[in-house]
């Protein structure tokens, strides 16, 4: 058997942009950053972040396109796609890798409805400590997993 799923959480890095295909159908893609938090070796506080490209399709790419914008949490679940085609000036392939949503849920937004952060661009309170993820200390060791 194999798998192919994703889940990722993060903000809209740009508003979604919605197409409509030559069937008719509605094509929505937008840009998804995620962010990692860790120690390095010296025990000093790390982020990385990633960037994700994110193709939705039909009635999903429709309400993503009305109700999300850059800087909105978003929540996703889909498959890994990598297409390719000829570039237009060089003749050379051309790859891109995105993530196609079979699901998805509106991130929470701090108790604010979408309609007070449409008027301006409100900055979210930085979580409390208690809101924050508390990782062990030590290093995870892959042979104490038990599976």
């Amino acid at each position: 058997m194999y798998l192919n799923k994703v889940f990722l959480y993060g903000n809209l890095t740009r508003d979604p942009e919605l197409k409509a295909l030559p069937s008719g159908s509605q094509v929505a893609n937008f840009g998804l950053a995620t962010n990692r938090t860790y120690k390095d070796k010296t025990g000093a506080k790390q982020e990385a972040t990633e960037f994700h490209n994110i193709v939705a399709f039909g009635r999903t790419a429709e309400v993503i396109a009305q109700y999300m914008k850059k800087g909105r949490p978003i929540f996703v679940e889909g498959r890994i796609q990598t297409r390719s085609w000829e570039g237009k000036e060089d003749g050379k392939k051309q790859y891109r890798t995105e993530i196609v949503v079979d699901n998805f849920q509106f991130g929470a937004d701090g108790g604010k409805g979408a309609s007070s952060r449409a008027s301006g661009n409100e900055e979210q309170p930085a979580p409390s400590d208690a809101e924050t993820i508390k990782y062990p200390d030590e290093e995870i060791n892959p042979e104490d997993i038990p599976f």
